[in-house]
């Protein structure tokens, strides 16, 4: 399965963007069915000039090397970095690419090529499509849930737990097919934490459902009703909650208040507008590939090398635990990358002894989202700390709590993300072959998730960071910023020359990254505008959206202005501790 290496891109007014038989940028008119169809995209910035390959690989050398901040200021919980992983997959998906050869109208065709936030990696073509209708139980309102594995452990892992994995397939002559999520979108099942976000949406939905169900619709209005509230709340929830995480608050704020000024322009901006970039009615959003190739890649420097996943696998050494949840470890429990086994090789998919996931990787949310903001303080993880014989307070075995005792309280334990900065975790130096379609003797510079984001820039002929800047009317960073950063990578292994060429023409995934540095691990500049501005676009293209609702509001959270991923998560699993974290 090839995950993190697009083979090609097709950017409207040039054609079909690769790399020749040398390994070499090329040009090219689409030619087959496959390639016409691919998704759209567009270039925001001017063309622009890569450094060398030598450069480039001592740069992603240096960028899984270097130190980081543990976390943002404000910090950021965890989840949020699958949640945008999620969000991804979202914008991007093509949901007519399994009715290749079927009958798909233009507007379907458009629709599904353009980039849009309507949660088509959750739903697909929807419950009466006869290949999607799969996703969907026998009422064709509902989507299935999966049934997790038991494991040896105690009471809570020792049996079967419904709706706490994705359906899976069952069917098939191979552990692969078998293992196989019934989900539109199979990038949602490439590590446990996505798998894990896309059923809390799933959960979400059907929730929803019972809700409008109890209030008399049923059949396809109550399919329409249902995905339209779970939508409006969705795209709530990330112009008000994860993009203020994640980029500058006031950039958002001025996107989300005034409409675009660079990417498709928002209709009557003023002197910004530009007819070649202005919205005509009836125009698809399109993805910008500085936002594909660049902007939008800030997730890899937020990722963990390692999580307090649930009770059973955290990093405390605490009586029970069996190991940290590490990230090859949530690449192993998954469907798509993985084998849902402790045994077995990853990199064999016929290898393992489970083809569901095993009840003790449940996900604990309280450790991946911060649950005191909605003002719930009973969903807070607690963990004694290695070799405590009690809790604070708690008698010993002789009757009576010692002063020791006392002193050392339960630790919580709350996931955060690593800071946004120019620092990935160094199991990203590393990736699976499997994981984007290499083979055993792939040289080892290309398994550096850094370096083939470097090299994807340079296949595209990507803006560099100060040509954005140029083109935004923002003053670049300095040369000393850029070979500096703050608490971010260290370029010291870089010659002189490679320097020069970095600070003449630097990466634009690498800039935005900088850029981060000295805005508190938020993205700010180049950054906040182009991930800003294609929200914007997606949630206005989509075809339920907020934006062309502007009195709509949510329902479903503590007030008709809030919505966040924590309450969207107390709605689906019912507000219930014994719901969001089932292993106690």
């Amino acid at each position: 399965m090839k995950r993190h290496m697009r083979e090609d891109y097709l950017v409207e007014g040039e054609g079909l963007l690769g790399f020749d038989d040398r390994h070499e940028p090329t040009t090219r008119r689409p030619s087959t069915t496959a390639e016409l169809r691919k998704f759209r995209f567009s270039r925001l910035g001017p063309q622009g000039q890569a450094p060398a390959e030598t450069t480039r690989a001592a740069l992603a050398e240096a960028m899984v090397s270097g130190p980081s901040a543990d976390s943002a200021d404000p910090a950021v919980p965890a989840g949020y970095t699958y949640l945008g992983q999620f969000v991804d997959h979202d914008l991007t998906m093509d949901n007519t690419a399994a009715a290749l050869g079927e009958e798909v109208s233009v507007e379907e065709l458009l629709q599904g090529r353009s980039p849009a936030l309507d949660l088509d990696s959750l739903y697909g073509r929807g419950p009466d499509d006869r290949t999607d209708r799969v996703f969907y139980t026998a009422d064709g309102v509902h989507l299935k849930v999966g049934r997790t594995a038991a494991v040896a452990g105690d009471d809570a892992t020792n049996q079967d737990r419904d709706g706490f994995d994705l359906p899976r397939s069952g069917l098939g002559s191979s552990k692969r097919e078998r293992r196989a999520a019934l989900i539109p979108d199979a990038r949602n099942d490439e590590n446990l934490a996505v798998a894990q976000t896309h059923l809390a949406f799933i959960r979400f939905h059907n929730r929803v459902v019972d809700q409008l169900a109890s209030g008399g619709l049923s059949g396809t209005a109550l399919f329409r009703a249902a995905r339209s509230v779970v939508v409006k709340h969705y795209q709530w929830m990330l112009v008000t909650d994860l993009l203020p995480r994640i980029a500058s608050p006031e950039i958002v704020d001025e996107v989300f208040g005034r409409g675009r000024r660079f990417f498709e322009v928002s209709p009557g901006y003023g002197r910004r507008q530009r007819r070649d970039r202005t919205v005509q009615p009836g125009d698809r959003p399109t993805m910008p590939i500085e936002f594909s190739v660049a902007a939008y890649r800030l997730g890899h420097s937020m990722i963990r090398e390692e999580y307090d996943w649930n009770r059973v696998f955290n990093t405390s050494g605490a009586p029970g635990v069996l190991a940290p949840g590490t990230l090859e470890l949530l690449f192993q429990f998954s469907g798509t990358s993985g084998i849902l086994s402790p045994d077995g090789d990853i990199a064999d998919p016929e290898s393992g002894s489970f083809e569901r996931l095993p009840t003790n990787w449940i996900a604990d949310f309280r450790r991946l989202y911060d649950f005191t903001e909605a003002g719930r303080d009973d969903l807070v993880a607690l963990v004694a700390e290695a070799g405590e014989a009690t809790a604070a307070g708690e008698a010993t075995a002789a009757g009576e709590a010692t002063a020791a005792d006392t002193e050392r309280q339960p630790q919580r334990q709350l996931n955060l993300t690593r800071r946004i900065d120019t620092s990935l975790v160094d199991p990203l130096r590393n990736l699976p072959p499997g994981s984007f379609g290499g083979g055993t003797g792939t040289p080892a510079i290309e398994l550096n998730l850094a370096f083939r984001n470097l090299t994807r820039a340079m296949m595209v002929r990507l803006a560099s960071g100060q040509q954005m800047a140029q083109l935004f009317d923002l003053v670049p960073l300095k040369p000393d910023e850029i070979l500096g950063g703050l608490d971010g990578a260290v370029l010291d292994g870089l010659t002189d020359e490679q320097k020069v060429e970095l600070t003449t023409h630097t990466p634009l995934w690498f800039y935005i990254l900088r850029e981060a540095e000295f805005n508190g691990g938020r993205l700010d500049g180049v950054g906040a505008r182009i991930v800003a501005e294609v929200f914007h676009r997606a949630i206005e293209g989509s075809r339920i959206s907020i934006l062309r609702d502007p009195t709509w509001r949510p329902t479903l959270g503590p007030d008709q202005e809030t919505f966040r991923m924590v309450d969207l998560l107390l709605y689906a699993f019912e507000g219930s501790a014994d719901l969001l974290n089932p292993l106690g």
